[in-house]
Protein backbone atom coordinates (compact mmCIF):
# COMPACT_ATOMS: atom_id res chain seq x y z
CA UNK A 1 0.00 0.00 0.00
CA UNK A 2 1.34 3.42 -0.92
CA UNK A 3 1.85 6.12 1.66
CA UNK A 4 -1.36 8.07 2.12
CA UNK A 5 -1.99 11.30 3.95
CA UNK A 6 -5.43 11.72 5.40
CA UNK A 7 -7.65 14.71 4.82
CA UNK A 8 -8.94 16.37 7.96
CA UNK A 9 -12.42 14.89 7.62
CA UNK A 10 -11.02 11.40 6.99
CA UNK A 11 -8.77 11.72 10.03
CA UNK A 12 -11.65 12.78 12.26
CA UNK A 13 -13.86 9.95 11.00
CA UNK A 14 -11.10 7.40 11.70
CA UNK A 15 -10.60 8.84 15.17
CA UNK A 16 -14.32 8.65 15.88
CA UNK A 17 -14.42 5.02 14.77
CA UNK A 18 -11.66 4.31 17.28
CA UNK A 19 -13.38 6.29 20.02
CA UNK A 20 -16.81 4.71 19.47
CA UNK A 21 -15.56 1.11 19.33
CA UNK A 22 -18.50 -1.31 19.05
CA UNK A 23 -20.86 1.65 18.52
CA UNK A 24 -19.06 2.87 15.37
CA UNK A 25 -21.88 2.84 12.83
CA UNK A 26 -22.65 5.63 10.36
CA UNK A 27 -25.45 7.44 12.21
CA UNK A 28 -23.62 7.30 15.54
CA UNK A 29 -20.42 8.54 13.85
CA UNK A 30 -22.35 11.45 12.29
CA UNK A 31 -23.94 12.33 15.65
CA UNK A 32 -20.58 12.19 17.40
CA UNK A 33 -18.96 14.31 14.67
CA UNK A 34 -21.60 17.00 15.15
CA UNK A 35 -21.29 16.80 18.93
CA UNK A 36 -17.48 16.99 18.95
CA UNK A 37 -17.06 19.65 16.24
CA UNK A 38 -20.29 21.64 16.56
CA UNK A 39 -20.53 21.40 12.75
CA UNK A 40 -23.28 19.74 10.73
CA UNK A 41 -22.48 16.72 8.56
CA UNK A 42 -24.56 14.82 6.05
CA UNK A 43 -24.98 11.09 6.46
CA UNK A 44 -23.99 10.77 2.80
CA UNK A 45 -20.61 12.38 3.49
CA UNK A 46 -20.05 9.98 6.39
CA UNK A 47 -21.04 6.94 4.31
CA UNK A 48 -18.83 7.89 1.36
CA UNK A 49 -15.88 8.57 3.67
CA UNK A 50 -16.35 5.25 5.48
CA UNK A 51 -16.44 3.47 2.10
CA UNK A 52 -13.32 5.29 0.89
CA UNK A 53 -11.43 4.51 4.11
CA UNK A 54 -12.48 0.87 3.82
CA UNK A 55 -11.23 0.74 0.22
CA UNK A 56 -7.90 2.17 1.39
CA UNK A 57 -7.67 -0.66 3.94
CA UNK A 58 -7.99 1.54 7.03
CA UNK A 59 -11.35 0.15 8.16
CA UNK A 60 -13.19 -3.13 8.19
CA UNK A 61 -16.88 -3.57 8.83
CA UNK A 62 -19.35 -6.24 9.79
CA UNK A 63 -23.06 -6.34 10.27
CA UNK A 64 -24.19 -6.07 13.87
CA UNK A 65 -27.26 -7.71 15.29
CA UNK A 66 -30.75 -6.46 14.56
CA UNK A 67 -32.32 -4.07 17.05
CA UNK A 68 -35.92 -3.19 17.81
CA UNK A 69 -35.06 0.51 17.82
CA UNK A 70 -34.13 0.22 14.12
CA UNK A 71 -37.21 -1.77 13.16
CA UNK A 72 -35.23 -5.01 13.11
CA UNK A 73 -32.57 -3.65 10.75
CA UNK A 74 -28.92 -4.39 11.38
CA UNK A 75 -26.13 -1.80 11.72
CA UNK A 76 -22.84 -1.93 9.85
CA UNK A 77 -20.18 -1.60 12.56
CA UNK A 78 -16.76 -0.24 11.54
CA UNK A 79 -13.41 -0.88 13.18
CA UNK A 80 -9.86 0.26 12.57
CA UNK A 81 -7.39 -2.05 10.89
CA UNK A 82 -3.69 -2.10 11.78
CA UNK A 83 -3.14 0.11 8.72
CA UNK A 84 -5.80 2.50 9.98
CA UNK A 85 -4.13 2.74 13.37
CA UNK A 86 -0.77 3.28 11.68
CA UNK A 87 -2.03 6.06 9.39
CA UNK A 88 -3.62 7.81 12.39
CA UNK A 89 -0.37 7.55 14.31
CA UNK A 90 1.54 8.95 11.32
CA UNK A 91 -0.97 11.83 11.01
CA UNK A 92 -0.59 12.65 14.71
CA UNK A 93 3.21 12.52 14.51
CA UNK A 94 3.19 14.76 11.42
CA UNK A 95 1.00 17.36 13.13
CA UNK A 96 3.03 17.29 16.34
CA UNK A 97 6.20 17.77 14.29
CA UNK A 98 4.71 20.81 12.55
CA UNK A 99 3.44 22.31 15.81
CA UNK A 100 6.84 21.85 17.43
CA UNK A 101 8.43 23.86 14.60
CA UNK A 102 5.97 26.75 14.90
CA UNK A 103 7.86 29.46 16.88
CA UNK A 104 4.79 30.69 18.73
CA UNK A 105 4.12 27.22 20.16
CA UNK A 106 7.48 25.45 20.12
CA UNK A 107 8.49 24.10 23.49
CA UNK A 108 5.05 24.51 25.04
Amino acid sequence: MKKTRLGEFEEVILLLVGILGNEAYAFKIADEFESQTDRPVSIGAVHSTLNRLSEKGFLTSEMGSASAERGGRRKRIYSLTASGQRVLSDARDFRVSLWSQFPGFAGG
